[in-house]
């Protein structure tokens, strides 16, 4: 995930006219107050995207918790999920509810954050691909 992440990142940058920073640099405008009043306004969209896309890949991160904790009390949702089971099988009604909760707040931020990972996605150019 990451990897698309500055990816993402490295496209919309790429993206930006350079007249505007020439633009700018022309005004009077240091790097710093080109990058604080024109980069990082313009990069809104790209960086809210790669902030949701991060927020759901941790989320949904099962391997690395697996590795580094055996402690119920501080595994993730996934990892919780995985070990419901007993001598029987597995418990498919605590699976299922559990599912459905790990699932939820990703839900919930997706239908909020919708507008902002479309407009994110879709001034990197990678709308399509």
């Amino acid at each position: 995930a990451p990897a698309a992440m500055v990816y993402i990142l490295y496209k919309f940058f790429q993206s930006l006219p350079r007249e505007l920073e020439e633009a700018a640099f022309i005004d009077g405008a240091g790097r710093w107050r080109i990058f604080f009043t024109l980069v990082l306004p313009l990069s809104k969209p790209s960086l809210s995207a790669v902030g949701i896309f991060t927020f759901i890949a941790s989320w949904n991160n099962f391997l690395w918790p697996y590795m580094v904790t055996n402690n119920p009390d501080l595994m993730t949702m996934p990892n919780g999920i995985a070990t419901v089971q007993n001598a029987f099988g597995i418990v498919w009604p605590q699976l299922m509810a559990g599912g459905l909760i790990a699932g939820l707040p990703l839900i919930v931020v997706f239908v909020f954050f919708q507008s902002q990972i479309v407009r994110g996605v879709a001034h990197t150019g990678l709308a399509g691909q």
